[in-house]
């Protein structure tokens, strides 16, 4: 008993603070906390209360209002709570003024998926791009967020530079930055040479919003090992398996998710990462059906994708978790009549939207697999028809 209390007490407490602004509706901010609870979960926190406020714009000092700020150092106290963590960024003075206040550590939604990145960059790669990415997220920061800087506590928002740089400052940590772009240039190198080492095989990436179940698709259509769990962020390093269907060769990489507001300093860092994705012939662009905010996820890979040149790339939407969505949606009393016309109304939605690019299916439960298997063949033999008129023997 003795021993399951303390391991509940090493996760760290936290509260998550959201604002309501004058282009936002309160739903809308509560199912961005959602998200922000379960990074906050990711990053082996608990969170144990929430605050929203309404405001047409954020305070310049401390983000929330004096009265808010009052009501949370109240609460923060009498919970002895470990972290406070902001839905929006903050800047390096008001994390020191809001830090001055309720005495606790406060981080931001940047701050907690870095966090998150630092936990699961494995390759030399990875934490190079994430150390970078943190360096890039101080530096614009330093002068506010010197006690900031000095947390040696552990837990989350202070792996990496935070905890063992205490002297850091802008000449220093500007130093790092060159430094590891000159290291990320020789990995980029080195990567493109192996890419360029791939030959004429066409090449697909798996796209998506974190936790939409690329990985486990992955496995599915490549018959590989690739780790999948309901964590966010699960894959950082892009994974690549060489597949042939029938007689036709391909490589299918799975490429590390997307999320809302997901930091540029990241986005940056990951540039080699996120080759693949502009390199790729094809996109399997793979979506948590059963998700209540699934368009909106929707709306922000393809907003990224837009931003990384590649929206126009041949696209296949994979709707995933389908067995999921009908337990969510459909009422248990709802005749399977009904239901059929329902499912058949989404297909037909979204097959218009893409222009006849839509396929639905459940990784988990292997519905509809064989079908998208025949649709990826279908796409592959399309461009290696165009691509090399001439080499047709191993298209049938």
């Amino acid at each position: 008993m003795i021993d399951k209390q303390n391991k509940i007490r090493e996760e760290e407490q936290a509260v998550l603070v959201g604002v309501v602004q004058k282009d936002q509706r309160e739903p809308q901010v509560q199912e961005y906390l959602d998200e922000l609870a379960f990074l906050a979960e990711t990053a082996g926190a608990v969170t144990v209360k929430r605050f929203i406020q309404k405001l047409a714009h954020p305070d310049s000092r401390t983000f929330v209002g004096k009265g808010k700020l009052a009501e949370i150092k109240a609460f923060v106290h009498l919970r002895s709570i470990d972290v406070l963590i902001f839905d929006d960024e903050l800047s390096g003075a008001q994390i020191g003024n809001i830090e001055k206040e309720v005495g606790i550590k406060v981080i931001d939604r940047s701050d907690l998926i870095l966090d998150i990145f630092a936990r699961r960059a494995k390759t030399a790669q990875a934490k190079a791009q994430v150390e970078l990415a943190q360096y890039q997220y101080i530096l614009p920061r330093l002068r506010g967020m010197w006690k900031h800087l000095e947390r040696l506590g552990g837990g989350i928002g202070t792996r990496g530079p935070g905890e063992t740089e205490i002297e850091t400052d802008r000449r220093i940590v500007r130093d790092k930055i060159t430094l590891l772009r000159k290291r990320l240039a020789e990995i980029d190198k080195q990567a493109f040479t192996q890419r360029k080492e791939r030959g004429e095989f066409i090449r697909i990436a798996l796209v998506g919003y974190t936790n939409v179940g690329k990985s486990t698709l992955m496995n599915l259509l490549s018959k590989s090992e690739v780790l999948a769990e309901n964590k966010l962020f699960a894959t950082l390093d892009t994974t690549t398996r060489k597949i042939v269907y029938e007689t036709t060769p391909f490589l299918l990489s799975d490429t590390v998710g997307f999320i809302r507001k997901l930091p540029h300093h990241l986005v940056e860092s990951f540039k080699s990462t996120l080759d693949e994705v502009r390199e790729a012939d094809i996109l399997l662009h793979v979506v948590d059906t059963s998700h209540p905010n699934y368009e909106e996820q929707i709306g922000v890979v393809n907003k990224t994708l837009q931003d990384l040149g590649c929206f126009e790339k041949p696209t296949l939407t994979i709707f995933n978790k389908m067995d999921l969505y009908g337990a969510k949606t459909f009422d248990e009393w709802l005749e399977d009549d009904t239901k059929e016309q329902l499912l058949r109304d989404l297909e037909q939605r979204w097959n218009d939207e893409t222009g006849g690019n839509a396929i639905f299916i459940s990784a988990l439960e292997r519905t509809n697999i064989d079908t998208l298997r025949q649709q990826i063949l279908d796409k592959v033999r399309e461009i290696y028809r165009v691509r090399y008129p001439y080499k047709t023997d191993f298209l049938y």
